[in-house]
């Protein structure tokens, strides 16, 4: 009688430890929305854009890898268009390799959530890839910088690289532009001037960085640069990605 008692609050005492171990493990897990943009096309060039392929791959494979959950959303929700200059062979690198034949993820971008749609009581940071495309919608979307001065009065994480610190162009926290007196980074004038479409964007993004009061600076054209500004992270280029993903992972993994 007296072992099956004690194998009774063996299995209880093991139940219990599994339960805790797995509530903690669910405790821990972080959960990061990506936005991309639903933008397609460049401008009155008549060619196409979109959200670079390095920019969304490299960061998603650094965090997911690390157990972070990610959902993703767009403006429009549903497949968000790739520039395709991005997923030319000229461009590949061993995320965009691996995104390449990842069918799995491919069949989630496709499916992204409608951005209105997504609170941002239901993760602990957000991040924005880049590509031309948000120049132009998410840049002047009221519905995405209600979500960043969410995140932001939240004490949550908000990180973005290359193109799209632009959607921090209307961004005010308590009356004032949220990168007023920020350090920042972002894509170059010079780096603009080089894919030859400085006549082309809506607006230079190192320049609307400065009229808001941020303290932009960058490094020599296409090196990886990010900057940490609080819960504020920036990135300059795409080869910019995977450092801008190393501080937010960073940042999430200093909270509890």
């Amino acid at each position: 009688m007296k072992k099956v008692a004690l194998f009774a609050i063996l299995v209880l005492t093991v139940g219990c430890f599994t339960a805790t171990a797995q509530k903690s493990k669910k405790t821990k897990m972080k959960k990061v929305l990506f936005v991309l943009t639903s933008h397609s096309e460049l401008g009155n060039t008549g060619e196409k854009t979109g959200f670079w392929v390095e920019e969304f791959a490299a960061p998603y494979y650094e965090l997911a890898d690390k157990g972070v959950q990610i959902d993703i959303a767009t403006p429009l929700g549903g497949q968000p268009p790739i520039d395709p200059k991005s997923d030319d062979p000229s461009a590949a690198t061993e995320d965009t390799k691996r995104f390449d034949k990842d069918t799995e993820l491919k069949d989630k971008l496709s499916k992204t959530h409608k951005l209105a749609d997504v609170k941002e009581s239901d993760y602990d940071a957000v991040f924005y890839p880049g590509g031309h495309g948000p120049l132009w919608d998410l840049a002047s979307s009221k519905t995405s910088a209600t979500l960043i001065e969410s995140f932001y009065n939240n004490n949550k994480p908000v990180a973005f690289v290359c193109h799209s610190p632009a959607v921090l162009k209307d961004v005010k926290v308590n009356g004032e532009f949220l990168v007023k007196g920020k350090k920042v980074t972002g894509f170059s004038n010079t780096e603009e001037a080089a894919v030859g479409l400085t006549d082309v964007v809506p607006f230079l993004l190192e320049d609307a960085l400065q009229a808001n009061g941020a303290t932009y600076s960058k490094v020599a054209d296409w090196n990886p640069y990010a900057v940490e500004d609080g819960l504020l992270i920036t990135g300059q280029n795409p080869a910019s990605s995977k450092l801008v993903a190393e501080k937010l992972l960073g940042q999430l993994n200093a909270k509890k």
